[in-house]
């Protein structure tokens, strides 16, 4: 794939019906982790959407393209404070394992240089290589790694959380 075929971009209103129907296959894939089942009108909780889209300066949703077609969403919170969180990043399957994901989040920081902070589970294996992979990549030798507490959910496993400076100094 070459850079000239991927976009990334801010996701405007108008592209909230088509983030939403990847926002479906993102909680579909994470269900295998979470054990969260849809709701009875098939559709999954949607917290993090609905902020993303709020018009809150403090988070930034993006869309993911490779020419027409869209192929992922990236959600970032906490842009007012000194450390941002990348909160939900997701593409689909048909494109995974060809630097479409990297790629991708390189232009999402690059928008909003500083710290980073992103959180996934042990259980997901894909995750966890792909997310040292990113911190890697983006702090050669410079990130960290570590297990916090779900706010709330003494029933669920602790988060990793992976923590860089981009561009790193």
């Amino acid at each position: 794939m070459t850079s000239s075929e991927l976009t990334v971009r801010p996701a405007t209103p108008a592209d909230r019906p088509t983030v939403e129907r990847l926002w479906l296959m993102f909680r579909h894939d994470l269900s295998k982790f979470g054990g969260q089942l849809p709701n009875p009108d098939g559709t999954f909780r949607s917290e993090r959407l609905e902020a993303a889209f709020s018009g809150s300066a403090d988070w930034a949703p993006y869309l993911i393209s490779r020419g027409e077609q869209p192929i992922g969403f990236a959600f970032v919170r906490a842009l007012s404070t000194p450390t941002h969180v990348l909160n939900s990043f997701f593409v689909v399957r048909g494109v995974r394992r060809e630097g479409v994901g990297l790629a991708a989040v390189r232009e999402v920081v690059a928008r909003h240089p500083g710290e980073w902070e992103v959180a996934f589970q042990d259980d997901n294996a894909g995750a966890v290589r792909f997310w040292r992979r990113v911190a890697e990549e983006l702090a050669p030798g410079a990130w960290r790694e570590e297990r916090r507490p779900v706010q709330g959910r003494p029933d669920l496993a602790p988060d990793v959380w992976v923590s860089f400076r981009y561009p790193s100094s």
